[in-house]
């Protein structure tokens, strides 16, 4: 919670809090309830370099700026909840600990299975007043090829950012010793 008191943060934070609303503009729709996003990797990438509380932070304003900046229905805050989650979760895996990619495999298996497939899919259906079950079985195929597929993403944009906020948040973390 301290980190949110340094300019460095805010500054880092909101960079990819823009970066994800940009991102939420693109996304490969495959049916009506299945869409292929690249929204949560700046929101994984958060809680990854700066904690459980500006990921999920990070999670939420991204969720709910990119609904103010382009509506697509009613807002839900059932996918906000997720979002936060989202970055919650890589924190926990990620945050302070040394980078491998099993830790990214295990955040994002984590996230997949929590808020991808039981959040979200209950959310579908929620919204879309469909069988639950039937949303989780159409949606399930999607996400076992998404897995490996954001595995690699995420190991690849971390490796190329991770240096940069090192750099960037290194006054910070001094301090904070």
């Amino acid at each position: 919670m301290r980190e949110i008191r340094n300019v460095r943060v805010i500054t880092l934070a909101a960079m990819l809090t823009a970066v994800a609303v940009i991102l939420g503009f693109f996304k490969i729709p495959i049916t009506s309830l299945i869409e292929i996003r690249f929204q949560s990797i700046p929101v994984k990438l958060a809680g990854m370099l700066m904690g459980p509380f500006v990921g999920g932070t990070v999670g939420i304003l991204t969720d709910v700026l990119s609904y103010l900046v382009r509506p697509t229905g009613a807002f839900f805050p059932g996918f906000t909840i997720t979002s936060l989650v989202t970055g919650v979760i890589f924190a926990i895996f990620l945050y302070k600990k040394p980078f491998s990619m099993f830790r990214v495999a295990m955040a994002e298996l984590t996230t997949g299975l929590l808020c991808s497939m039981l959040l979200n899919t209950l959310w579908l259906s929620i919204l879309y007043k469909t069988p639950y079950l039937t949303t989780f079985m159409a949606r399930l195929p999607k996400e076992l090829v998404m897995l490996p597929i954001n595995i690699l993403i995420i190991c690849l944009v971390s490796k190329a950012v991770h240096g940069i906020a090192e750099r960037f948040l290194e006054p910070v973390r001094s301090r904070e010793q």
